[in-house]
């Protein structure tokens, strides 16, 4: 072999690194320019549940917000189904530019992977965190005829009489579902958990007496008026600003137990760095708007901006937590293919 064939295929080697080498940095020459021109068509923000819930209020109150400063149309499509996850594997497949955003509640990033549903998606590795939108909490709430009137005598009545009381969700993975799973974990009791298809017919029957307790929204709560049921605790670590005269259930005997929910947005990976900063500022900006605060508060859905960095910490923090809770059912398997 002569020493012209033999040292081709280095000089190959050496032309096709430095092509490589040549498109990333045009990729990096190209990216602040392209965050620089957005956003220059209307964004889509996709809510994986139906008009009038809290994550409908507060993404749309936010969107029009967020809307206005970035002088573009920020299109709501809500994507309803499997607990949000339908929304969340839409984005995860979505081209990373930003025009595809998710109001996300703690269901598709947090609550599904600790279930061990199977997903089409990565919630650790297919999104960049934008930032944390809102908090809210729950209220745990009693029939009338159960004879506890405070969190200290529920957790008596539950320890002495294993497996005789019952707490009503409208489902595996729903925020009330994990507020009783977290109360039972720490209050080391045995309450029964008993799934409905809806709200409506789980509030018919704690009215009714077919159940004793349920975690509702505030809204829920306050609509009884301090009539026809029993208010016991808020399921937050600190009591709420809208019902500041309810305990915490720390406050009734249950050390350590915060169940704070959360709707945040996130986007799809290898989003433009630069796109997510600008996203993350006007999600911060609208958080802080007073016109916005007005459909927040009555919906007990309190601000908390955070960075898409400590965002994404909250997100693994809360698996981690979660899928501590939620042990006992991923070992039976019944949290598998429920949302």
């Amino acid at each position: 072999m002569s020493h012209e064939h033999a040292v081709r295929p280095e000089r190959r080697r050496r032309k096709n690194g430095l092509a490589v080498a040549c498109t990333f940095a045009a990729a990096l020459l190209s990216a602040p320019a392209v965050a620089q021109d957005y956003p220059s068509r209307p964004i889509r923000m996709l809510i994986g549940f139906n008009p009038g819930g809290s994550s409908d209020v507060s993404g749309r109150a936010v969107a029009r917000k967020m809307s206005e400063a970035l002088n573009t149309p920020i299109v709501i499509e809500n994507r309803s189904g499997a607990g949000g996850n339908i929304a969340a594997d839409i984005t995860a497949k979505a081209n990373p530019d930003g025009y595809t955003l998710f109001w996300s509640g703690v269901g598709p990033l947090m609550v599904s992977p600790a279930l061990g549903v199977k997903l089409s998606y990565d919630p650790f590795k297919d999104f960049v965190p934008v930032g944390r939108g809102v908090v809210f909490c729950n209220v745990l709430i009693a029939n009338q005829q159960l004879p506890a009137n405070n969190v200290k005598e529920l957790i008596a009545l539950a320890r002495a009489k294993p497996g005789s009381l019952n707490y009503a969700t409208p489902g595996i993975g729903s925020a009330g579902h994990l507020g009783g799973e977290l109360l039972k974990s720490l209050s080391k009791t045995d309450i029964v958990h008993i799934a409905f298809k809806g709200g409506g017919e789980m509030i018919t029957n704690l009215i009714g007496g077919q159940v004793q307790l349920a975690f509702v929204t505030i809204t829920t709560a306050r609509s009884f008026g301090g009539s026809r049921v029993k208010v016991l605790a808020v399921t937050s670590a600190k009591r709420d600003p809208a019902m500041p005269e309810i305990p915490t259930m720390a406050e009734g005997g249950v050390p350590g137990y915060d169940a704070t929910f959360m709707y945040g947005l996130v986007t799809a990976a290898r989003t433009p760095p630069a796109i997510v900063a600008r996203l993350n500022k006007e999600l911060r900006a609208a958080l802080g708007d007073a016109e916005v605060n007005k459909h927040l508060g009555p919906a007990g859905l309190v601000p908390a901006p955070t960075s898409g960095e400590e965002y994404g910490r909250i997100i693994r923090a809360e698996y981690a937590k979660w899928y501590k809770v939620l042990a006992p059912i991923r070992a039976r398997g019944a949290g598998a293919g429920q949302l």
